[in-house]
Parts: C-alpha cells; structure tokens; sequence
C-alpha cells in the first residue's frame, strides 16, 4: 500500500495514495468543467503526486528525514502521455502544486521547469501497476478560444485557470481526511443568489417607500430600473457610468443578481480599489441582504484573534471561504483580484477558478492601475471570453478603454443616457485659481468654515495643516495616520459636518476613494482629472445647495514629479479645450490623451509581450511575471503603531505568542512608509521588529513621532526617492 500522506501513529488513519489522487482528480475536474477543462484537472488530479510511488517518499512519510521532489515525476509523466502540447500545460500545473508555477526557463536553473523536466526523479514506476486511469490522448483539446492579439496570454491564463483548480482540490481533499472540523464548516450552505435577489428587492423597496419624491430619487429610480432592465443582456464586458450619489452600488448589486440569475452565473464578486472604503461597501451589502452571504477579503478584515476566542460555524466558514472565495458575494480589493491573477502560488490561484462564470463589478474602475492596465484588460477580457463571466466598469469618471479593446469586445452600456444623468447629478461650480503658496491657501481656508483641502503628498498636508492648526476645527486626514485613526477621525468630521461646526479639513487624495463626506467647498490640488472629479464628489454631496464651489490650484511650494506630474499635465491640456472641466466629453479626452501619453508603460513589466514571445514553445514566465506584478508600491514597509489599548495588547500577544491570526488583527494599526524611511526609523532606535517565523511585523516604539498628522519623523527622514511620500 501507497500512501498519499500521514498523521502519525497507525497507519489506518493515513491516507491512501490511489485515494487521494482518485480525489483530487474528481475535485479538480469538477471545478474544471465550468470552463470546459474537465479532462485537464482529471489527468492533473490523477499525476500531480505520483512522484510519491517511491520507496523514499513512503518512508518520509514514516519519518526517515528524507527529502523527495515528488512533483517533477507527474510532470515528465504528462509530456508522456499527452506530448508536447498538452502535457506542457499539464507540466506546469503538476511541477508547482507545492513551490509555484515556475518559469520554463532554462536546464541551467534548477527551479524552472525546462531544467526538472530533462532531471530523473526517484524511481517511481510503482504507478503503472496501481489501478490508476488516465484520461485518453484524444480529449485533451484546449478548450478556450486564444483571442486575437493575446494568443500567448490566453494560453497562460489557461494553465494558470488549471493551476487553481488542481491545488484548491488537493487541498479540499486532503482537508476532508484530516481536518473534519474545517470540512464540516466548509460545507454550511450558502443562502441561494435567487434568495439575495429577494431580500435585496425587498430593501430597495423599503427604501424607495421612506424616500421623498425628488428628482435625485427620481434618477436613482431610473439608474435601479435600467440595471434590472439589463440583465438579461448576454455575457461580456459592461460599463455603469453613473455620477456621484446616483446609487451606483446598489443598482450594479441588482444587475449582478439578476443577470446571473437570467444567465446561471455563481457568485457576485465586488472589487474595490482602496481597503478604505470596501468596509464602507460590506456594510451597505450586509444591510441590503444579510450578513451571511458577503465574504469580505482584503488586509484588514478581522478574524478572531487566537483560538481561545469564539470561532462559531458561521466566522469559521467565512474563514475558508476566503482561500478559494466559495461564496455567493465577495467584497476585495483591486490588489487582491488582480495580483491574483498574475499570481504563482497556490494561496493566492486557490480562488482563481470561483471566478470563472461570475459577475464581476469593478467599482471606481478609472483606478484601474495604469502601470498594468493592458495586462488587467487582456485578464478581464479573458474571463468574460473564455470563462463565461461578465465584468461591469462601474464609475461616474469612466477610462476609455474601448480604445485599448479589439472591435470584438465592445463596452455595453447599462445607464440611461449618461450625459443627461451628468447633468441632472450636476452639483458643483469648478474653478481655476492659478498658483498659490502654502501662506496664501491656508489663508483662504480659513474663509471658509466648513472647507476640504485636497493635496497630493503627506508632506504637504503636514505642512499647510500646521498652518491651520492653531484655528478651531482643524483636521488633517492621511496615509500617515493607521487605519483606527482615520476611521476615528473621519468620524469626528462627519459627526462636526452633521452639527454644522466649524470643519477645515487637510486630505491627501485617499478621501477622494468614496469617502462618504459632504463639504459646501473644496480646494483640489493640480491632479489627474479623474481625481478632480472624485474631489468634486465630496462637495455638496447630498444636493443641500444649488451648486457647491471646488477650486482647483497649482501648489507652488510643493512641484509635482513622476505620475502626478504627468496627469495633472495631460489634465491641464484637457481642461484647455473644454468649457466642462467635469463633463463625460472631457473626462473622456483626458484619458484617451493619459493612455496615448503612457504608451508602453500601461505595461511596464511587458507582461503582454512576454507571452507571445514564448507562445510557439510553451515557454512562459510565471514565477518571474507573479514577483514583477504588483498593483501598489511593494517597496512599502509596514509599521505597527500602538495607537490604543486593543493594539497594545496585540502587539504584547504578538511578541510573545505570535500566530497569523494575531498579525492580520494588526493591520488596522499599520503605517506604509517608504524603505528609507524606515532604515531612519530603525537607524534612530525608533522601531522594534517582533513576530518571528509566523510574520516579522515592525512596531513603532516611540510614540513621540506619532501625533495627530500619524506617524512623523524628524525632520530630514520622510522624503522618498523621488522627492515626494505620496497619499
């Protein structure tokens, strides 16, 4: 008897390995089969472990400290049975179901995949006499159709699709022998998207009955008709272009509800740039059809902290779902949904085939990352192509994408009409002010009582706040600050706004990112257009008055350099030709002349052309592509700061107990700082690094450089690279 792997003690509790493979193949196949790839995960399920057919593996198994490749054998064994063609895509996925997808590479770097494919594993021809079937050469076609111009990409998405379901099903199968506990959970039902789809008309019509007859309510009602309405439009690529405060999420909700429930789709999956604001979303879904049903997934969602504390079937359930987002509803963020895709490992692919036949809502999508945008369209075109899902681009500033698009994956537009919607949504009187000194626009803050600055960099809101801060109601708001400090102060805003007490606020851009605030006034940094407008959106929000004011400057104590440079540059040439510094014409002239500007930098790592490169031969770059993917700068270190009691406490647990689940309770503590930065921190004795192997986490031990602006440094350390330390 061969076994699969082992608990210790007798031998009738390990797993046999004929079982196991039998398991994952079936798995596997099953999560395949909505993409048309059955007979792929079938044959990778049935060889990704045949490796452990070996005398040495077994006896590993019974603890001899031996160490065995047992992947590399499944891998030659597919180019076997199923040749070049298909058994390199199998290779790929077999050779990295424990260490990655590798690159092909080359036979002198022992990790890739060209040089463990010409290697001789440990004898393990066992296999051939255990029973195990395989499926026939014959269907293994490739089932998905390589689209114009991205026939390389499409074939690498595909094995990376196969990847996801082969790991996600060694890991449900080897759950279920091990752990009934998790098992047990996982398998708790999920309310019906059909049962959504009721409780969620049953709230808009709540709504709609307590809501006075305006014509704002009036649009809102038109926007919710014309989602519902477009529904039952076939799959593919969609654009929601409503303004601020026309109800965009709910109404992408009821589109995505019923357009799966028209077309058999299986989950709503809600992807949100900015962690700032998906909390803010969750609780708008919770409160429309119930928590049971919404995944959140993203850095600062909370688990409890240790096992001592309550992990009912219900937290335990959410807990899993998020390794392969089995659930009906799940809210993320940009980084994680696209990182994902770009992704080697099995942690982060787990989730890759719970995406396919899926509606796919892209919220603010004019922050789609810029860097990345061809190889973020080449995926998002895939899923709705090749895997039967649909994508919505929901924004009141929509990117022309339709230009970076082939004529056949054309935008559908949802919203009626959306320039009369602009209109009727119009609440904000745009001018120029030309340059001003930190003196001078502190001084016409101070006009203005209730009042929002917008900046572009820590420093300067640091700045021009110190020069505020002496009068009453003086906040600032930054990335300098942690998370629990924002929310707190953000409270204490919204809770003066309410009052109608004095309230001048100094931001970096993150309030722009659907922060729910309403200021009669605004003064907005020279920026992208696309910022200016989500800078609008927070004046006069909810229509008190007939027109709020944004005033637009030129910072001349603080230059711009890098991006912001460039988009305020490209800005400024739209705003030139237009009489609507806001409206679609222009919004839609900035970004046609952003993406001409950018060029080949809406692929900076080249990833597009990498993949056509090595198409011909199957010779791809996975583990190279995941490392060089990164939606925000990866260069950020991370540091706790013990701003209250609980994060006290935490950071106690967590230096002398650490566990993952003590981390993750951490990040709403946590300040991004740029690497020199941080080596000024420590060179000074300021930061403390605990945590050990379950996480090195770095922690902020003098809270004298922490103030009501968040984390400060003396004078001297904060500036990045480039000049500047950016939101």
């Amino acid at each position: 008897m061969f076994y699969a792997h082992s608990s210790g003690g007798d031998k009738s509790s390990w797993q046999p390995l004929r079982e196991h493979l039998e398991a994952v193949s079936n798995i596997g196949a099953e999560y395949a089969e909505v993409f048309g790839a059955a007979p792929f995960a079938r044959a990778a399920g049935m060889l990704h472990d045949i490796g452990k057919y070996c005398s040495d593996f077994q006896k590993r198994l019974e603890g001899a400290p031996i160490r065995v490749d047992h992947s590399t054998a499944g891998a030659k064994e597919a180019l076997r049975l199923y040749g070049l063609g298909a058994g390199r895509v199998l290779a790929y996925a077999i050779s990295g179901h424990h260490r990655g997808i590798p690159d092909y590479g080359s036979t002198e770097d022992e990790r890739a995949l060209a040089a463990r494919l010409e290697s001789e594993p440990r004898d393990y021809s066992a296999f051939s006499s255990d029973g195990l079937r395989f499926p026939d050469r014959a269907r293994m076609l490739l089932p998905i159709t390589p689209l114009a111009g991205q026939p390389g990409f499409s074939v690498q998405f595909f094995i990376r699709m196969l990847y996801s379901c082969l790991v996600d099903a060694d890991f449900i199968d080897t759950e279920r022998a091990f752990d009934g506990d998790k098992a047990v959970a996982r398998s708790i039902s999920y309310p019906s998207l059909q049962e959504l789809e009721q409780r969620l008309t049953l709230h808009l019509e709540h709504v709609a009955a307590s809501a006075p007859d305006t014509a704002v309510n009036r649009s809102r009602a038109e926007i919710l008709k014309a989602c519902i309405d477009g529904a039952t439009l076939s799959p593919g690529l969609f654009s929601l272009t409503v303004p601020t405060g026309g109800g965009k999420t709910l109404s992408s909700l009821a589109f995505a509800l019923r357009h799966a429930m028209v077309h058999g789709l299986r989950r709503v999956i809600y992807v949100i740039p900015f962690t700032s604001i998906i909390e803010q979303n969750s609780q708008v879904f919770r409160k429309a059809v119930g928590s049971d049903p919404v995944l959140e997934h993203h850095s600062n969602f909370e688990y409890p902290a240790d096992d001592s504390d309550e992990w009912t079937d219900e937290v335990m359930r959410l807990y899993l779902a998020a390794e392969n987002w089995d659930a009906p509803l799940v809210v993320t963020t940009s980084v994680q949904f696209f990182e994902s895709l770009f992704a080697n490992r099995s942690s982060r692919c787990r989730k890759l085939h719970s995406m396919t036949r899926s509606v796919i809502i892209l919220d603010e999508a004019q922050m789609l990352p810029t860097h990345h945008l061809r190889p973020c369209l080449g995926a998002l075109r895939e899923l709705a192509a090749n895997y039967g899902s649909t994508v919505v681009l929901c924004s009141a500033t929509q990117p022309a994408l339709g230009g970076l698009l082939p004529a056949d994956a054309p935008i559908r537009e949802i919203a009626p009409d959306p320039p009369r919607l602009y209109e009727e949504f119009r609440r904000v009187d745009v001018a120029g002010l030309g340059p001003l000194d930190d003196a001078a626009l502190a001084a016409m803050i101070l006009k203005h009582r209730q009042v929002l600055c917008i900046v572009n960099t820590r420093a300067h809101a640091r700045e021009l706040y110190r020069l505020i801060s002496g009068e009453p109601g003086a906040f600032h708001l930054s990335a300098s600050m942690c998370p629990r400090h924002r929310s707190a102060r953000l409270d204490a805003i919204r809770q003066a706004l309410r009052n109608g007490e004095t309230c001048r606020v100094v931001s970096t851009q993150l309030i722009e990112a659907g922060v729910d605030v309403d200021f009669p006034t605004v003064f907005r940094a020279s920026a992208g257009l696309d910022s200016i407008a989500q800078a609008a959106g927070r004046c006069n929000r909810e229509g008190k008055l007939h027109r709020g004011q944004l005033f637009m400057f030129q910072a001349v104590d603080h230059p711009l350099r890098g991006w912001f440079q460039r988009t305020a540059s490209v800005a400024d040439m739209a705003l030139r030709g237009s009489n609507d510094p806001l409206g679609l014409d222009t919004v839609k002239d900035y970004f046609e002349r952003l993406y001409d500007v950018e060029g080949d930098q809406l692929d900076s790592c080249d990833i597009m052309k990498r993949c056509e490169t090595g198409r011909g031969a199957l010779d791809f770059e996975f583990e190279s592509i995941a490392r060089e993917f990164s939606v925000i700068d990866s260069a950020l270190v991370s540091v706790v700061i013990p701003w209250d009691e609980e994060a006290g406490q935490l950071i106690h647990t967590a230096r002398y107990a650490p566990s993952r689940r003590v981390l993750r309770r951490l990040q709403p503590y946590v300040v991004q700082v740029y690497p020199n930065v941080f080596s000024a921190l420590e060179r000074n004795g300021l930061v403390e690094s605990i945590g050990g192997e379950k996480g090195m986490v770095h922690v902020l031990k003098d809270l004298s450089c922490y103030t009501d602006m968040g984390l400060t440094p003396p004078e001297g350390m904060d500036a990045p690279a480039d000049g500047a330390w950016y939101v």
